[in-house]
């Protein structure tokens, strides 16, 4: 008799959001043949026999202070051009079943239970998940709305770190795509030192920042000095709303500037902006304004206008970071994964070029697989 298959869990806080929804049916629709794994890098040549976990071995459950129903929300992503038409009912069963996995988030207004009391809630909850569906592992992963940096001296953790602390209780590895707190909280300065697990984070690069950290290395290399680096974006869906939130807003624009920052050595004038435009849905548009000198101060601008859909983008890199840090946790790592800064924003160490992050992600695909 063949042994049973070996099963991973994958819990999403904000699973009913638009990239978890994107992701648990993107999964499934790549798993049963129906679409490319188009953005999924793990699914190209270099990751083979790395001893990820097979698509179809991804079990997903997560927790929501939403109500709409995984299926529902698949349909209204199809309505606003996110997901194929016929997306949705194709993965019915998939959806259904994630959905049914999806419990109570928090702290909702009116809740009186403190800190630990969510934590140990959380906990269980994961805890439970991974008992009833005998996975042998669960990668938590917090792609929440943005919340604001916590004020000074605030006595509450932010629901971000709540989460999170509750992914180390359980014995989870953590992931924050998001430019929330997490695990980066002086409270859980110690338990992240000693639960032995392994980590990665923070804020996805899915976009203009993605552009920002392919480009600022050109400008280095080709000795030509930045002057100023504006940028705008214009977006609506859950997370235009969120960001309409000042205190959002620059939690989201501190992890933009600092590729700038960490590459060009200083950061250059220029601000981001983030307007909410309500009627654009899931989609996207961001421009960037990089004034430069050329030779004998010679003044030169470049312009870059991105357009795509947030969720889409993000989807197959959830998908990514969940298999590596799962089979990273396999392998025993713990702490910090400074190879995964591929994906990020504002990562746990490493280099901010894309090009030599990505070299480092090769690496770690050949330790994955035993390479010596």
């Amino acid at each position: 008799m063949s042994a049973p298959a070996v099963r991973t869990g994958v819990w999403f806080i904000g699973a009913r959001g638009s990239v978890a929804t994107t992701a648990t049916a993107g999964c499934a629709a790549v798993a049963a043949g129906l679409h490319p794994a188009a953005g999924m890098v793990t699914e190209t040549p270099p990751f083979t026999d790395s001893g990820l976990p097979a698509l179809t071995s991804l079990v997903f459950g997560g927790h929501d202070t939403a109500g709409c129903p995984l299926p529902k929300r698949a349909e209204a992503l199809a309505a606003g051009g996110v997901l194929p038409h016929d997306l949705p009912s194709a993965v019915h069963a998939e959806l259904a079943a994630a959905d049914a996995e999806i419990r109570p988030g928090g702290p909702l207004p009116g809740d009186t239970r403190d800190d630990e009391e969510l934590i140990t809630a959380f906990a269980a909850d994961l805890t439970d998940f991974g008992r009833r569906n005998g996975l042998a592992r669960t990668v938590v992963i917090n792609v929440a709305s943005t919340e604001p940096v916590p004020a000074p001296g605030d006595p509450r953790l932010p629901a971000s770190s709540l989460y999170a602390a509750a992914a180390l209780w359980a014995g989870c590895p953590y992931i924050n795509f998001t430019p929330s707190t997490g695990l980066r909280t002086p409270a859980l300065q110690d338990a992240v030192a000693t639960c032995g697990l392994p980590h990665a984070g923070r804020d996805g690069k899915t976009g203009q920042t993605l552009l920002r950290s392919v480009l600022a290395p050109m400008f280095v290399q080709r000795a030509l000095p930045v002057r100023a680096w504006s940028g705008t974006n214009l977006l609506g869906g859950g997370d235009g709303a969120a960001l309409a939130d000042p205190g959002a807003a620059a939690a989201k624009n501190a992890g933009k500037e600092r590729v700038l920052a960490d590459t060009l050595g200083t950061a250059p004038e220029g601000e981001v902006h983030i307007d909410d435009v309500p009627a654009l849905g899931d989609w996207k548009t961001a421009w960037d304004h990089i004034a430069f000198d050329g030779f004998l101060g010679a003044r030169m601008v470049l312009q870059t206008t991105w357009q795509g859909c947030d969720s889409a983008l993000a989807a197959p890199l959830v998908l990514d970071l969940a298999r590596l840090v799962a089979r990273a946790h396999e392998q025993g790592m713990s702490g910090p994964l400074p190879q995964l800064g591929f994906y990020f924003k504002d990562p746990d160490g490493g280099p901010a070029a894309l090009f030599e992050q990505y070299m480092a992600l090769l690496a770690f695909a050949g330790t994955l697989r035993g390479d010596r």
